[in-house]
């Protein structure tokens, strides 16, 4: 089976060189000040080797987070793509269809792209050119015995600043919640402003109460992930009724499924939240069909990406 480099190759500022090697300048905005936009993208294997989920949506998000930072996008669509195959080609040179055994041969494409290097002061400079960064890592998703039994997770006040629309290399607040979680031995945080839901420190978050599907609604004080465009999409095809709209702590608590979303995690059961189990302690039913359609739309988008690169 094809492994993975050990020492990675990724793409900084137009070169090709190995994880181990590649180097910025100190005064780089995003070293500095978190002057940046990222995107994490899953790639999954198959016999055609590794192609990208929902690459047009991860695309469109980055285009929306740099231009309301005002970073210029350094790519159009077909330029990210051409980059994609150039930093897997480098990593996987037989084509990625077995990337990592121990990954179940997935891998995930982390891009950054940073306003660029200037003397320190916190007005934007003129005339930089943006810091672009590209790796691509194996992607371990949960197992069956953790979907089997749902994950732990605790509740917090969620205490970010109010624009958690822009996917911003400032990630300060999740990570305090991401350490909140492994503190209390569990799996996420999941936030509440002001007493109603937002999301989890590195997910969408679901509530599920008498069949139907609620989540917060997408505004400035979530970051629309690209899963919940697509688990939209899956509950139609479930025939799962779906509302955005605010949806209260009392509901969270009274749920009888909550799920979490991401591009690591996929979709993801919570049966315990601060140690009270969720509904009956056990992956539910509007879980396990989002689950089945989200491997579904899998395969579909595969047949898209490999009709793309034809």
């Amino acid at each position: 089976m094809t492994e993975q480099t050990p020492d990675p190759v990724v793409y900084l500022n137009g070169e090709l060189t190995p994880l181990s090697e590649a180097r910025i300048p100190v005064l780089d905005r995003g070293f500095i000040f978190g002057d940046g936009i990222y995107e994490v993208v899953p790639l999954y294997a198959g016999e055609h080797g590794l192609t990208p989920f929902r690459f047009a949506s991860h695309l469109a998000r980055l285009s929306r987070s740099l231009a309301k930072v005002g970073i210029e996008n350094p790519f159009d669509n077909d330029g990210w793509r051409a980059l994609l195959a150039r930093v897997v080609a480098a990593n996987y040179p037989e084509g990625g269809n077995a990337a990592d055994s121990r990954a179940g041969g997935h891998a995930l494409a982390y891009i950054q792209v940073t306003r660029g290097v200037a003397k320190r002061g916190h007005a934007f400079p003129a005339g930089i050119r943006p810091t672009v960064f590209m790796m691509v890592n194996p992607l371990r998703l949960p197992d069956d015995a953790v979907r089997a039994r749902g994950v732990r997770c605790v509740s917090a006040e969620d205490r970010r600043w109010l624009h958690c629309d822009i996917k911003s290399v400032s990630l300060l607040g999740n990570v305090l919640m991401a350490e909140h979680a492994a503190k209390n031995d569990a799996f996420e945080t999941i936030q509440l402003r002001d007493g109603m839901l937002t999301e989890a420190s590195s997910a969408n978050v679901w509530v599920v109460k008498g069949g139907e599907l609620f989540a917060p609604l997408r505004d400035h004080k979530i970051l629309e992930g690209i899963r919940y465009g697509l688990i939209e999409e899956l509950a139609r095809e479930c025939g799962i009724r779906f509302t955005a709209r605010d949806v209260t702590e009392a509901e969270l608590r009274a749920a009888d499924e909550i799920l979490i979303s991401s591009a690591t995690k996929e979709v993801l059961p919570v049966t315990d939240l601060d140690g009270a189990p969720v509904g009956d302690g056990k992956p539910g039913p509007v879980y396990a069909a989002l689950y089945a359609a989200y491997q579904r739309a899998k395969a579909r988008e595969a047949q898209i990406e490999r009709a793309w690169a034809c």
